[in-house]
């Protein structure tokens, strides 16, 4: 009985504790770029502010304006099939990461730092988007892009000239 005990034991060390899955390295790969890279910051609602973490990249609650572009907010990264990344494939998330174009040919927002990322390499790239996939799906409909002449339904970051910025308004001098 004994013996059947010990192999029992050396048999659970081996293979792993029954009903605990085996971690995947390629996904905690995936999900230590993410974290590196600043993703939670603007795609997950209170990004760089107080970041909603049961909701973690499920998109933000505020969109970034380029006067004359309009108002872009980032996507749901989660694996929601309605509202995320929930039907897209492993190749279709590892192009739009590292070209910026989307399965439909939409370009990505100017601010997506693809063309950084276009320097990932291949496994990395793919080890992002086994991370994308393993996440819990959150339901989080993002609205927009919205034109310059739309009016947007969310607050909004606005990225301004240089010389728009230095003809502002000075602010009082504090009291």
């Amino acid at each position: 009985m004994l013996r059947i005990v010990s192999l029992a034991l050396v048999t659970a060390v081996i293979v792993g504790a029954p009903g605990k899955a085996a971690a995947d390295p390629q996904v905690d790969r995936g999900k230590y770029l993410v974290t590196i890279m600043g993703c939670n910051d603007c795609h997950t609602p209170g990004g760089q502010f107080d970041p909603d973490m049961t909701r973690m990249l499920s998109g933000p609650d505020l969109g970034f304006g380029i006067p004359g572009l309009g108002v872009f907010v980032p996507r749901n990264l989660t694996p929601d099939m309605e509202t995320g990344l929930g039907g897209w494939t492993t190749d279709q998330i590892v192009t739009a990461v590292t070209t910026g174009v989307r399965p439909d040919g939409r370009v990505l927002a100017l601010w997506m730092p693809w063309k950084t990322l276009s320097q990932l390499t291949r496994a990395d790239a793919t080890a992002i988007a086994a991370y994308l996939k393993s996440i819990p799906a959150v339901k989080h409909p993002i609205p927009g892009p919205f034109g310059p002449d739309e009016k947007p339904t969310v607050p909004v970051l606005t990225i301004i000239p240089p010389d728009a910025y230095a003809s502002m308004p000075k602010p009082p001098p504090p009291k």
